[in-house]
């Protein structure tokens, strides 16, 4: 069922999915912000990953664990984990026990050390923003690809990443403000993300 923005109990225009209190929360402080550095990108690139197949709200509740075991999500440190710390790491129930994943979650973070002598991991990623930004007035109208987000899944493809289909490189597009699909009629439509008023 298509919906529009809903008003909250605090008067205020939302896309529907930010209900509840910690979905509110990153709807209004953290979706759709811009993303700065190689950790920060590195986090929601990892994070996106994770959550293929699963609710964004499972990770969320996780993400604060995630951070723990991939040490703030440093490429240098997680790429320095050992195969015994993979396996540790699939013993907790914090974070979501997927080896694919987990392993993905180091073989990514080589991969982004090698793109530093390639401008850097943040650099490649906003090489592929649109030269536009979709206008969803309903849920039904968001879209879930794109050229840009299938030419980015390619690229990283390319240079040895995991986990990264133009699906879930879409999704990061929209966390880290290269594309705005709050809805028209969100308070926080067009502003918060790269694409102003």
């Amino acid at each position: 069922m298509a919906e529009g923005p809903v008003v909250g109990d605090d008067g205020v225009a939302r896309c529907p999915w930010g209900d509840g209190p910690a979905m509110r929360r990153y709807h209004d402080t953290e979706w759709g912000m811009p993303v700065r550095g190689e950790t920060a990108m590195f986090e929601r690139l990892s994070l996106e990953a994770f959550q293929a197949g699963l609710s964004w709200r499972t990770i969320l509740d996780k993400r604060e664990r995630f951070r723990e075991v991939f040490h703030g999500f440093d490429v240098d440190a997680v790429a320095a984990l050992a195969d015994a710390d993979l396996e540790r790491l699939l013993t907790d129930p914090g974070i979501v026990r997927n080896r694919a994943k987990v392993e993905a979650t180091r073989g990514n973070a080589r991969a982004a050390a090698e793109l530093r002598q390639h401008g850097g991991l943040e650099s490649v990623i906003r090489a592929h923003r649109p030269d536009d930004t979709p206008r969803p007035a309903t849920t039904a109208e968001m879209p879930t690809v794109s050229a840009e987000s299938t030419a980015l899944s390619k690229d990283l493809r390319k240079r040895g990443f995991r986990f990264v289909g133009p699906t879930t490189m879409h999704a990061l597009m929209e966390a880290v403000g290269l594309v705005d699909t709050h809805l028209i009629g969100c308070h926080r439509r067009a502003a918060s993300g790269e694409w102003g008023s």
